[in-house]
């Protein structure tokens, strides 16, 4: 009997011990993404050493919910689907869009043309059609809906679109171009009018949108390719007076409006004006942002203002992409290293040259995603979906790199890293996500978490250094040892007590 009591005693001592010390196991499933060869692959091996990180993760402490993750849908991309075989057509959507793919739940398409189309149109082809009696989408229906459709009929769970016109009808405009220019203001009401009659339009084709951005890139893009300029005042008078009321009116209160839409350096004067009072405010849901300011820096002080003067508001990356490069075929290797080059690296002003350094595409979207996930950012968008091996169709020859590249005339394709990148957020960071507390003791890997509406916890671990690591997860008093082999990216799957 004085044996049992000891052993109890002994059993009882060791259990309160092993939960001080977190020696109760997680339960997790861990994919990796790496420079040697992974590619969302599940691991159940790991190899630890002295080199430790700990990651602290607390479900205590919460931030925004996730609106979703994916891509765009362009008339580039649809245009290249139509030109593949059936089989490799699905398997791209199918990879995209399924459970047992990369799940996108957030998706951007562009209102009438943009550099990423085979050429410039409108819905409005009639000048000074004050009504729009003719406005018509009839340019969308060989590619660009045909593609959203079975998009859709893939999706288990749908998707959300957020949709942004590059530029106004040319004859609104001050200079009667697709390229740069302002909006007249006598047509202020009929631009308003423009995005509820292509909301309607859509709704007809089985599409329905749930946001739109004024217009993309207000402060232009050089004069290259189609767009409207605006100022942050304009386009805030702009939403209140003709845009906000007039959705509301027309039935489509429900779609969110997202303003500004370009780089994070800009975040700051447009939120002041955005969000200066409940007037100017009232018809804004949320701000989209865009990463093209730099090739390395997050702009974190500028997210989080934007948090701060808006905290309901939605925080949305719309647009991000390995641009003015051609994409490298079959080449894995190149997207992990310091090779890929910008805009910026040729033409930005010399005081701001040193933002545009040579980079490694994967390290650009996983340090990305994870710094914005960290600093309030609730959605992120990549830009196209697919692109052929010179980097288009692009009307402008402004060619840019996408997560799958397609040979439509050989029908091959190819799924390069940054299409495993994408998966290892958009499948297991799912809408309704709340990122929760996430500590690590290093500042040479980076992670983030959120916890899924079925209790899960997805832990994203990127590792861009030479070196492998051990690491600690502790959550609850429980913790669990994994290891990250060097220049690798892991999707850590904590399952719900």
């Amino acid at each position: 009997m004085k044996l049992f009591k000891y052993l109890f005693f002994i059993l009882i001592i060791g259990t309160m011990y092993n939960c001080k010390s977190g020696q109760t196991a997680l339960d997790i499933k861990v994919y990796e993404t790496s420079e040697s060869g992974n590619s969302l692959t599940k691991i159940d091996e790991f190899s630890t050493n002295e080199k430790k990180v700990t990651v602290q993760l607390n479900e205590e402490e919460k931030f925004q919910t996730i609106t979703g993750i994916g891509g765009s849908f362009t008339e580039a991309s649809a245009y290249l689907l139509n030109k593949l075989g059936k089989e490799n057509r699905k398997k791209i959507l199918d990879a995209y869009f399924s459970e047992s793919g990369a799940n996108y739940s957030l998706t951007r398409t562009h209102i009438a043309s943009c550099d990423f189309s085979l050429n410039n149109y409108t819905y409005a082809k009639v000048v000074d059609d004050m009504t729009l009696e003719h406005f018509t989408i009839e340019d969308d229906k060989a590619d660009l809906i045909p593609m959203i459709l079975e998009a859709k009929a893939i999706s288990k769970d749908g998707f959300k679109i957020v949709a942004s016109p590059w530029s106004c009808p040319p004859w609104m405009k001050d200079n009667n171009s697709y390229i740069g220019g302002k909006l007249l203001p006598r047509y202020n009401d009929v631009f308003a009018l423009y995005f509820s009659k292509y909301l309607d339009a859509y709704k007809k084709e089985g599409i329905d949108i749930w946001g739109v951005t004024v217009i993309n890139e207000p402060h232009g893009n050089g004069n290259n390719w189609e767009s409207t300029l605006f100022s942050p005042k304009e386009m805030t008078d702009f939403v209140m007076k003709q845009m906000g009321p007039k959705l509301e009116k027309d039935g489509w209160g429900n779609v969110k409006i997202l303003g500004y839409d370009q780089n994070r350096a800009g975040i700051k004067e447009w939120a002041n004006e955005m969000y200066k009072d409940e007037s100017t405010s009232k018809y804004f849901d949320g701000m989209a942002i865009h990463w093209y300011e730099s090739t390395y820096e997050v702009f974190p002080d500028d997210l989080q203002y934007a948090h701060k003067k808006a905290p309901n508001k939605f925080l949305i990356e719309t647009e991000g992409c390995v641009d003015s490069e051609i994409p490298h075929w079959r080449d894995d290797a190149w997207y992990w290293k310091k090779e890929a080059t910008d805009w910026g690296w040729d033409w930005a002003s010399e005081k701001e040259k040193y933002l545009h350094p040579k980079y490694a595409p994967v390290h650009r979207y996983a340090n990305d995603i994870i710094g914005c996930l960290n600093n309030w950012v609730d959605g992120w968008i990549d830009w196209n979906m697919v692109l052929d091996k010179q980097g288009g169709p692009n009307w402008f020859k402004n060619w840019c790199v996408a997560p799958v590249i397609v040979d439509p005339e050989k029908d091959e394709i190819y799924f390069t890293p940054l299409y495993y990148t994408m998966a290892h957020f958009s499948k297991f960071m799912r809408p309704g996500a709340v990122k929760i507390g996430c500590k690590i003791d290093t500042k040479d890997v980076v992670a983030t978490a959120v916890k899924n509406p079925d209790g899960s916890i997805a832990l994203v671990v990127f590792n861009p250094s030479d070196n492998q690591y051990t690491i600690e997860i502790n959550l609850n008093k429980q913790s669990k040892l994994v290891s990250i082999q060097k220049n690798a990216l892991q999707t850590i799957i904590i399952k719900p007590n």
